[in-house]
């Protein structure tokens, strides 16, 4: 997501960062260049009018030319502008109710309002220790009540059954009911969905929130759909009284028009959004974050909280018992890190909320995806329990053997150990030196890439 608007505004701003005097003219210029790369980017005109103009207040008078660098004092005033425009900070959800909190979800049909309502539950009672059940009220879309059944079984939350002959606010005080009956914290209901706008489903979903009072009323819109998606929350927040958005399919948007658009257009706040179709891939919305990750200088906030929940807290325990005590690291270390890589959304994910990874080269970017990772774990997957606790043991004739077990070849297997001698001397190092000859380590390690630290980190590892 906002990979487009992100190199267009990144090289922008990198231009006026280094500058030691910035004039009306030359702010007026970059000015220009960021407007046309919020239009490019599918924002909204009239979200695109106010930001610029708001920057501009700013950035000719006391905040950027009186300041001592006034080309990053310019990326700062852009980057808290950017905040403003999407929300300033994370919106929670509201659950301060008696029990059930009711959740009732709205929007256009495809928008994926019933994955959504699957990923919802799957982070309330994860991240929340919420009891919660699902309902649906689609009575149009047999399928969906299917779907949403299959679903709750996975992320294991209860469900109401439902049928396509019932009214949905029949189906909706009976859920309501059922929550109550098993002390639920919490009941999300799926709606039906339209194509576009249209009276009937208002209406409908008009009489669902009468019969419910609910709490939370979240608008789900697809992400990729850009300014029509800010136009549609628009209709619905004038015929309901929206609480928040989610956005959804954020992983397939390039240009992130609506991220930017939403909350200024609606004055509803963005709550989610949701990148893959895995129940997993839901995260809150942190403004603050997202205006940095555009202005390329990642977003580590939100690496760390997710490295603390996708992360097998035990086995990376185990790791750094075994380090420590000086004992080796070896290949079924490697794949463990591998996999638990995979399990925090892969390399892209991970990656993209580095600092200064849009600084990359396009080549470069292109090469990190998970099939290189998969390939890793497979290559390791061929060789014998005594083989992955011996690497030494791997001479020609067995590197060979490897590589065909793992439909790859020899000089895979030669990369993979390469890399995994890398892993194992940083290993030692933190056995050795501590954290600080880790990080000596990695530094090299970097360098000996031609990267020389993180590019526009600063070379955060020297």
């Amino acid at each position: 997501m906002f990979e487009s608007l992100s190199q267009r505004l990144s090289a922008t701003i990198e231009r006026l960062r280094g500058r030691a005097r910035l004039t009306e003219e030359n702010i007026r210029e970059s000015l220009r260049e960021v407007r046309i790369a919020l239009l490019e980017a599918d924002v909204a005109l009239p979200v695109v009018q106010a930001l610029i103009e708001r920057v501009k207040v700013r950035a000719v008078g006391q905040d950027v030319l009186k300041s001592l660098t006034p080309g990053q004092a310019l990326v700062r005033v852009v980057r808290d502008e950017l905040t403003s425009v999407m929300g300033t900070v994370n919106s929670d959800l509201n659950l301060a109710t008696q029990p059930p909190a009711v959740v009732l979800m709205a929007g256009l049909q495809g928008a994926g309002k019933t994955t959504t309502t699957a990923k919802l539950a799957r982070f309330l009672k994860e991240r929340k220790k919420k009891k919660v059940m699902v309902v649906s009220c689609d009575v149009y879309r047999p399928a969906a009540i299917e779907q949403l059944r299959v679903l709750a079984e996975q992320v294991e939350v209860l469900f109401h059954p439902s049928a396509g002959d019932q009214d949905p606010v029949a189906i909706a005080r009976a859920a309501l009911d059922a929550a109550r009956k098993n002390f639920a914290d919490v009941l999300l209901v799926d709606t039906a969905g339209r194509l576009h706008v249209d009276q009937d489903m208002m209406v409908e979903i008009k009489a669902l929130h009468a019969a419910l009072n609910p709490i939370e009323t979240l608008f789900v819109v697809d992400s990729m759909t850009g300014q029509d998606a800010a136009n549609t929350a628009k209709a619905f927040a004038e015929a309901l009284p929206l609480s928040g958005v989610i956005l959804t399919k954020t992983d397939g948007d390039a240009r992130g028009g609506a991220a930017l658009s939403v909350r200024y257009i609606t004055g509803r706040p963005i709550k989610f959004i949701g990148a893959g179709e895995k129940t997993e891939a839901l995260d809150p919305f942190h403004p603050d974050r997202i205006a940095q990750r555009i202005l390329g200088m990642g977003d580590v906030l939100s690496l760390v909280e997710q490295v603390e929940q996708k992360v097998d807290q035990e086995k990376a325990q185990k790791l750094a018992e075994k380090v420590m005590k000086g004992k080796r690291f070896d290949l079924n270390d490697m794949r463990d890190q591998l996999q638990q890589m995979l399990s925090m959304g892969g390399l892209g994910s991970l990656m993209e909320k580095l600092p200064g990874v849009n600084s990359l080269p396009e080549n470069v970017k292109s090469k990190v995806n998970d099939r290189e990772v998969h390939r890793m774990i497979a290559i390791i997957n061929s060789m014998t329990k005594k083989e992955r606790r011996h690497p030494d043991l791997l001479n020609g004739s067995r590197k060979a053997r490897v590589a065909r077990g793992s439909g790859t070849l020899p000089a895979d297997v030669n990369k993979l150990l390469k890399q995994y001698q890398q892993m194992e001397k940083m290993m030692s190092k933190l056995a050795g030196g501590g954290l600080k000859g880790l990080m000596r380590s990695m530094s090299g390690a970097m360098r000996g890439m031609g990267g020389g630290g993180f590019p526009g980190g600063g070379g955060m590892m020297r």
